[in-house]
């Protein structure tokens, strides 16, 4: 450690003395002197000690921001809502040319106005716990306007000798996309799965009429009507095979202009036969001069195939099912799924979507999730209206093709 004050201090303590025995004749060595001396190596030592942690602290905080930059995560430091470090990783995840671009901004400036009460709440949790707090999720803005969503976990710290809030973490987007895929995949081929007995019935009906034509045909007692039953099953059974393979082919997802009414009218085709094993019979209405739309057609009707599975699946004792399509107002279309189920209670209808949340028994949640992720990224908006041994009312709210359809997500 230095002793510069010490030393400097001592002295001026002596040249004080000296000063006072040359000029006033006084003693040199006297109690007043021999005071202010150990007084002044007292005061030099503190300030050399306190000049060494100085120091020392100094050292240790440039090391502190050393560590930050070299991390393979973003970090960022904010105060009271205000920025005030930032390492490499965070410059590059907000877009910025420096540091210097973010220190001194607002965290809402790159935060969707959504998660504003979710940060909120998580500053005020950061003050109380001592550990860092569980990784969350919040959807952030470049200074390009791009989006992408941040997963990280903060932790209340000290820097440059003052109280403030780390936040750690990286950019999900890519990950978070990958696995709602995954989801959308999981659940078709679930669906899939389930519809898989009814359309082998579906099919078998057909292959039986066909089957017993024929064995007329041998008997030459046929009439020209019986080839052209024969034709129709024959189409009936390459409608049903050809729609159940467009529906399970995996295919990138491109937006097309679509008619609603022929989307749908396959959509029932392919379910019809479940519908009829359950006792439940399905009835459409269109409105005169249907606007097109720009969908996704296989996950549109993956959509409509898990709410009509559904409606289905909630009418145990048989029933019908109304889905009634017409345009809800200039630039929207609306199609209502209406049955006469057993309902759903009030309070656990805005639950509905959330991942294994489910009022079935073996349910687990995803398929309605799916759902309302496949209508966000068409830009529509999906809701639902119950009543408990009265019946559901599900709403598809689409853009129609006047209309441009994008995503955030």
């Amino acid at each position: 450690m230095n002793k510069l004050g010490q030393i400097t201090l001592v002295l001026i303590s002596l040249l004080f003395s000296g000063y006072q025995t040359i000029v006033e004749h006084e003693r040199f060595f006297t109690v007043d002197f021999l005071i202010f001396t150990v007084i002044a190596w007292l005061v030099g030592w503190q300030y050399d000690r306190a000049r060494f942690f100085g120091k020392k602290a100094r050292a240790s905080e440039e090391s502190y921001k050393q560590l930050i930059d070299s991390l393979p995560k973003s970090v960022i430091i904010h105060q009271d809502n205000k920025v005030i470090y930032v390492n490499k990783e965070a410059v590059t995840l907000i877009g910025a040319k420096d540091k210097e671009e973010v220190i001194g901004t607002s965290i809402f400036n790159y935060l969707f106005p959504e998660y504003t009460e979710r940060l909120n709440e998580r500053m005020k949790q950061v003050k109380k716990e001592t550990y860092p707090l569980n990784n969350i999720e919040y959807k952030f803005i470049r200074l390009d306007g791009s989006v992408f969503v941040f997963e990280g976990s903060s932790m209340y710290i000290t820097f440059e000798g003052k109280e403030a809030v780390l936040s750690i973490g990286k950019d999900v987007t890519e990950r978070k996309e990958q696995t709602e895929q995954l989801l959308q995949k999981s659940e078709k081929l679930a669906l899939l799965g389930q519809m898989s007995a009814g359309i082998a019935h579906e099919i078998r009906n057909p292959l039986t009429s066909i089957k017993g034509f024929i064995q007329l045909f041998k008997t030459e007692q046929h009439q020209k009507e019986y080839y052209d039953i024969v034709l129709s099953e024959l189409d009936r059974i390459n409608d049903i095979v050809g729609e159940f393979l467009v529906l399970a082919k995996p295919t990138a997802a491109v937006f097309a202009e679509k008619d609603i009414k022929e989307l749908i009218k396959d959509v029932v085709t392919l379910i019809n036969t479940q519908s009829i094993l359950n006792n439940v019979q399905i009835f459409v209405e269109f409105e005169c001069d249907l606007p097109r739309i720009s969908c996704e057609e296989n996950q549109l009707k993956q959509v409509l195939l898990n709410l009509l599975k559904n409606a289905i699946e909630a009418m145990p004792s048989g029933g019908n099912i109304d889905v009634k399509v017409k345009v809800k107002e200039e630039g929207k279309i609306s199609i209502q799924i209406i049955d006469q189920g057993i309902g759903i209670p009030k309070e656990r209808i805005p639950t509905l979507g959330e991942p294994f949340y489910t009022t079935k028994e073996k349910g687990t949640g995803l398929g309605l999730m799916t759902c309302y992720k496949i209508i966000e990224s068409h830009n529509g908006e999906l809701t639902i209206d119950s009543e408990v041994n009265e019946g559901t009312i599900i709403e598809i709210i689409l853009p129609t093709i006047t209309q441009r359809v994008f995503s955030l997500a």
